[in-house]
């Protein structure tokens, strides 16, 4: 036959429609058909719309979607593998000449264009910027078994649009068990919505405040949202991109002095109490105290951020400030931190007075979250794989934190180290005045690290002002989370490097 060199020889009827892949042709009409197949063919490799190496459909596969005779299409790519515009082998299928694009739309390269010379910093090899896991530890193997059978056991409706607004229901019974055990939530299923990260989790409350602020009648100050002194831009940008104020609530060498709050005048504040980021400090009991006791008698809200309260190495973890008072705290969780970024999956806890509002806003085009990886990740925790991951993560991190203390005793035994022994990150203080110099010199070391600086909001900012005391000078804020195993050893040697 003309195209049994020009296409590969299927092992039945059926399966030589699946040979290649979709392309989509538009034949002229003139010249005759098989002039215009391959006219449309060279036009497709001469536009790099076919790339070189992309193999296309068998002859039968195509002369079916286009309507026309096999022999056609065998004829035309015969006649194109003469040109060199494809190539063919028995067993490969027709394929674009590697050559083809290459030959069609080579240009001469412009002139450069000369320029006084400036010598960038080199490209990082290493880094130790906070925020991040090491993703190269991602359980994939127990996540890959948790989603097979969370897929085989799914119900129908997980494989459609989605009904339920606030999360499956699956994941939020995995979620109330799993958060009353390790973090001390006190919440039934119903309180539970699911969503695609503490950002949007933070929005979604933020967005339910706004608009109560702006109703007739609305309390005085319930537009201010109080926040720590040293935390991230990004969540307050997200508060005031819902119509609210936010305020700098006292801070000192223990973190929010919470016990004047009611200064501020504010009706919702933001906390990280199990790990302060990112000055490192639990809050402490009473202070824990004093904002439920402030949110209650001012009908305020308490903004929970649990970013990463699996991760305590000292044997003195502490439960959720929810478990205080369900009522007046929204809880704030991620997988992020203790899984992947990646998974985009997060869950609010929330009071019964602001359920519903917000689980409406999750009705929005763009709020929805992935039910099948919901699914998994229901799976993941009720199977016992989520409780060993974060077991052997613990473990890990607390290796990394020790080694940064050790190297550090060795070999900067003048650089103090803040904070509690938690988290993915620690703050080490530095000589008054050098904290830029340092971050300059280690870019020079090829190692990305980030200063406390960035993260101080100074008083008043966005609001009205507060007390602010700066508790603390020049400091790296170190992520010893980040880097995978084998590059940590050379972070550190780098970091000491740089350091004054």
């Amino acid at each position: 036959m003309a195209d049994s060199w020009a296409t590969e020889v299927p092992s039945d009827e059926t399966a030589d429609f699946a040979v290649g892949s979709d392309l989509h042709l538009e034949l002229s009409g003139t010249g005759g058909v098989r002039a215009s197949l391959m006219s449309a063919l060279r036009d497709a490799v001469r536009s790099g719309r076919l790339a070189p190496g992309t193999r296309l459909p068998s002859s039968r596969s195509l002369a079916s979607d286009l309507d026309i005779a096999r022999n056609t299409v065998a004829d035309a790519y015969a006649e194109l593998v003469a040109e060199g515009w494809l190539t063919a082998r028995q067993g490969s299928g027709t394929r674009v000449a590697e050559r083809a694009v290459a030959c069609e739309i080579r240009r001469e390269p412009p002139a450069p264009v000369r320029r006084p010379t400036v010598r960038p910093a080199p490209t990082p090899v290493y880094d130790l910027m906070p925020g991040s896991p090491d993703v190269s530890s991602f359980p994939r193997a127990s996540w890959l078994t948790a989603a097979r059978k969370a897929l085989t056991n799914a119900p129908n409706d997980a494989f459609g649009y989605g009904t339920h607004v606030a999360g499956r229901p699956e994941l939020r019974r995995a979620l109330a068990d799993y958060l009353a055990r390790a973090r001390g939530v006190r919440a039934a299923p119903e309180r539970i919505l699911i969503c695609s990260g503490l950002s949007e989790g933070l929005r979604l409350v933020g967005e339910v405040l706004g608009a109560t602020a702006r109703m007739p009648g609305a309390a005085p100050g319930a537009d201010l949202v109080a926040v720590e002194s040293f935390g991230l831009d990004i969540h307050r940008d997200l508060l005031t991109g819902c119509g609210l104020r936010t305020v700098a609530v006292g801070f000192d060498e223990q973190g929010p002095r919470t016990e004047e709050l009611a200064a501020t005048r504010a009706r919702a504040v933001l906390l990280t109490p199990a790990h302060q980021f990112p000055f490192g400090v639990a809050l402490p009991p009473e202070r824990r105290a004093a904002a439920v006791k402030w949110a209650v008698e001012t009908g305020g809200v308490v903004l929970e951020d649990d970013y990463d309260g699996e991760f305590r190495y000292d044997g003195q973890r502490v439960g959720a400030v929810q478990g205080l008072d369900p009522e007046h705290v929204v809880y704030m969780g991620t997988a992020s931190k203790s899984l992947s970024p990646a998974l985009r999956l997060g869950w609010l806890v929330l009071p019964e007075r602001l359920f519903a509002a917000v689980a409406e806003l999750k009705r929005r085009p763009g709020f929805q979250t992935s039910g099948l990886d919901q699914l998994t990740l229901a799976e993941f925790i009720a199977s016992g794989a989520y409780d060993r991951h974060v077991r052997g993560m613990r473990q890990r991190y607390q290796r990394r934190r020790d080694q940064l203390i050790a190297a550090l005793a060795e070999r900067a035994p003048h650089i103090k180290v803040g904070g509690i022994a938690a988290g993915l990150h620690a703050v080490l203080e530095l000589p008054a005045g050098t904290e830029q110099s340092v971050i300059n010199g280690a870019a020079w070391q090829g190692l990305a690290l980030d200063g406390l600086r960035r993260y101080r909001l100074g008083a008043g900012t966005g609001g009205d002002a507060a007390p602010y005391d700066d508790v603390m000078g020049d400091a790296l804020v170190v992520g010893y989370g980040t880097p995978p195993d084998h590059a940590y050893t050379g972070a550190l040697d780098a970091l000491c490097r740089a350091l004054p």
